[in-house]
């Protein structure tokens, strides 16, 4: 079984060729295309890309996270969620990297079984990078004006932060 597991990928790899050579198609060419197409859709995206992340360095950096998690603390806690993870749910929506670092934080800090950790993992798990999706996918599609998307990402977006903070204190409290 574990043979069957290790060589998964290079069987795929290897039916998928051999389907292709028995329908008469030549697949290296059709690699090489599909690679070309891969390299222009990423020179559309890395624009985007380049502004987003210093972005959310600079934010992190600044202070601003802190000044806003003490802002926002009474209403979070109106709703339930836990206020120390304010940071995490403005840096979320926006970078990956950052949020995994923002909730490694909040873990270290509070511990893994605590309300803010379990919270921290489960909002982590629950939301999406909305800003780094909408630029990707739009950005390879040659889509320039997002209308709705963006703030139906983010209402998704509060949806999940609220629905983790819900399913913790439903499933882990005593």
């Amino acid at each position: 079984m574990e043979l069957l597991v290790s060589m998964l990928v290079p069987l795929i790899l290897a039916g998928t060729a051999l389907y292709g050579m028995a329908r008469r198609v030549d697949v290296y060419d059709a690699l090489l295309s599909g690679a070309g197409e891969g390299l222009g859709v990423l020179l559309r995206i890395v624009p985007a890309l380049a502004a987003l992340l210093p972005a959310v360095y600079m934010l992190r950096a600044s202070g601003a996270l802190e000044l806003a998690s003490g802002i926002l603390a009474p209403v979070l806690e109106a709703v339930g969620i836990p206020p120390e993870t304010v940071g995490l749910m403005l840096v979320r929506p926006v970078s990956g990297s950052a949020a995994l670092g923002v909730g490694a934080e909040l873990i270290s800090a509070y511990g893994p079984d605590s309300l803010v950790g379990r919270t921290a993992a489960v909002m982590l798990g629950s939301t999406e990078t909305t800003f780094y999706t909408i630029a990707v996918y739009f950005g390879a599609a040659g889509i320039v004006k997002t209308r709705y998307a963006v703030p139906a990402a983010l209402c998704a977006d509060l949806a999940g932060f609220l629905a983790a903070a819900w399913a913790v204190r439903l499933f882990f409290s005593s």
